[in-house]
């Protein structure tokens, strides 16, 4: 069954928005705009490890989002990332179709168009390519673009870099919970821990002012690590308003995701947030999700619970917390 991809609808010339993409109008961008003036947690990891510690845990209570600068991820490196994932949407409509994934049947790897409509029957000005960076027994390297030819030497690259970066924030949050630094790691999987490369490519949009890119979700992993092309449109929830996330040359955004929300029993807030679209511009992001493998257990951790602070969340597999996600079932 061929799938209409949303690039092809940009670039067939539309001036007018399918009724698909037409948001209610309580959703519309021009009916619920961000707020000015209000800036998201920017946190250096040059400074000392007990200021980072400090400043995440309050970024990570009270936003459930903020961005890292001084990481030290090569900039070049994200450079070379973003190109070959820009590419990648620019090849021939064959070619790309060769890496077409099937959700519907349970394969989420590789070239996709979210067509699932909402229960307002609305569906995201969005295509994809989404795959396995890790753990190295669940990658599935025929399933990554063969071109361009860097693709894969560049993705295992920032892949390593991500690695680094999710132990040295995993250590930062279970610190700030005042646990042992080791302690999340240990109980979303060590080294079984998985990481999934999205890219999201949102096409010109006829009508931006009607349409969003993603609509408001939280994300099912326990981080989300994301670097975007330099157009804005990411926008986090705060204190019952939108707030923009303005583009941070070399920064890394970073979202607490569900899965660190239950395991902190409700201290550390997964982030509410959406993506708007442009006129004249693609917008594209990388996301990183940092989840548990499927079988892993996932609850509060026991160290954060006595008599006072009583579990909040129950525990289940992340295999079960993603199908009830899905099938937008109670947790």
């Amino acid at each position: 069954m061929e799938v209409e991809r949303v690039q092809g609808l940009a670039i067939s010339g539309l001036n007018e928005l399918p009724a698909k993409f037409v948001r209610p109008a309580h959703e519309q961008p021009e009916n619920s705009k961000a707020l000015e003036g209000v800036t998201v947690p920017v946190i250096s990891l040059a400074q000392p490890h007990d200021v980072v510690v400090k400043e995440v845990a309050a970024a990570a209570t009270a936003w459930g989002f903020f961005l890292i600068t001084d990481h030290g991820i090569p900039s070049p490196l994200i450079q070379q990332l973003q190109k070959v994932g820009h590419e990648f949407f620019l090849l021939p409509q064959k070619e790309k179709e060769a890496y077409a994934n099937d959700p519907a049947n349970g394969r989420f790897d590789g070239y996709g168009t979210k067509m699932t409509k909402n229960h307002d029957g609305k569906v995201e000005w969005i295509d994809y390519f989404f795959h396995l960076t890790a753990p190295p027994s669940k990658v599935n390297y025929e399933i990554w673009p063969k071109n361009p030819p860097s693709y894969r030497e560049v993705n295992d690259q920032y892949n390593k870099e991500m690695q680094r970066i999710t132990d040295k924030l995993l250590e930062v949050v279970s610190e700030g919970l005042g646990l042992e630094a080791k302690v999340l790691k240990s109980h979303l999987g060590n080294e079984e821990i998985e990481l999934e490369m999205k890219i999201n490519m949102y096409p010109p949009c006829p009508q931006p002012q009607l349409a969003l890119g993603v609509e408001p979700h939280t994300d099912m992993s326990a981080l989300t690590l994301l670097v975007s092309n330099d157009v804005p449109g990411l926008q986090v929830w705060k204190d019952d308003n939108w707030v923009a996330v303005n583009y941070f040359p070399n920064s890394v955004f970073v979202h607490i995701g569900d899965q660190m929300e239950v395991l902190s029993n409700g201290k550390y807030k997964s982030v509410l947030h959406r993506s708007l679209v442009n006129k004249e511009r693609m917008r594209m992001s990388w996301a990183v999700f940092v989840t548990p493998p499927h079988e892993a257990v996932i609850g509060p951790l026991p160290e954060l619970l006595d008599e006072k602070n009583p579990a909040k969340y129950s525990t289940k597999t992340y295999a079960e917390y993603r199908h009830r996600k899905f099938n937008k079932l109670p947790q």
